[in-house]
């Protein structure tokens, strides 16, 4: 018997560490300087790293908070067949977060033997399903998908956690990454240091290179994780778990954390 309690936004849902797809945001600048800077954000699902060829990155749920902690809106934003697009105008100097966060629930069951899927929001699940479904499996996902903009001096009031998901906290700015260093990072859940979280680490142009080279980590007992940035350019982070604290009845939970950072020369 199917039990429908919380409504829940539509879902994404794809890609985690493990997945063939993977979910990025993409700025055109990372570090820049002067009083009246812009960049362009692209935002996309794909197989390669950074290279627009299987579908956009939706921006319903895209916020972008500025180096006070106000929210920034966005402008000229667009999706198109391979990506989404969006606008920023940097007034203010510091440091800018862009989010595209994404809550949902997904069904997998089983009508006449034969296998379905289904993702949208509870409140429409009993009209889509038909009623004699078996075998019905619920997954609640929330997935966050970020990248980071600094403009002169970096600060961190952006980089506030939501408490909702997994999410970053920054012990090495991300704006401040170079080759040959390594970064801390701290991965929370709802909040709290998240230990045992597995995450991989792949540095951009692996469509050139004939092994990915991603690296795999684990988010130690207090949640921490040491990233080693071998070499300058694009890098993807990618962390996902799964647990029994979905809000609706009979579902599981999974939750994903991606972002950008770029690793300058030394």
């Amino acid at each position: 018997m199917r039990r429908l309690t919380l409504a829940v936004l539509a879902s994404l849902a794809l890609a985690g560490p493990a997945a063939a797809h993977r979910v990025w945001m993409l700025p055109s600048s990372t570090v820049l300087s002067g009083t009246d800077a812009w960049v362009t954000l692209d935002a996309a699902v794909s197989n390669d790293l950074f290279v627009f060829e299987h579908v956009p990155l939706r921006l319903d749920g895209l916020n972008v908070t500025g180096p006070d902690g106000a929210a920034v809106t966005p402008e000229n934003t667009a999706t198109g067949k391979f990506r989404s697009t969006f606008d920023l105008h940097l007034i203010k100097p510091g440091s800018y977060r862009a989010a595209v966060t994404n809550e949902g629930l997904i069904a997998s069951y089983k009508v006449g033997g034969q296998q379905k899927r289904w993702r949208g929001k509870a409140d429409s699940m009993a009209r889509e399903i038909p009623a004699d479904a078996q075998d019905v499996r619920l997954t609640e996902s929330i997935q966050r998908t970020e990248t980071f903009v600094t403009v002169g001096k970096p600060n961190a009031a952006a980089f506030a956690p939501s408490g909702k998901g997994l999410e970053l906290r920054f012990d090495t700015h991300p704006n401040n990454l170079a080759a040959g260093e390594s970064a801390r990072f701290t991965l929370l859940l709802d909040g709290a240091p998240a230990p045992g979280i597995d995450v991989e680490v792949v540095r951009g142009g692996s469509r050139y290179r004939d092994k990915s080279e991603e690296v795999k980590l684990k988010s130690g007992p207090d949640g921490t994780v040491t990233v080693p940035f071998a070499q300058a350019g694009l890098y993807w982070f990618g962390a996902e778990t799964q647990d029994d604290k979905a809000r609706t009845a009979g579902a599981r939970r999974r939750a994903v954390y991606n972002a950008t950072f770029e690793v300058l020369p030394q």
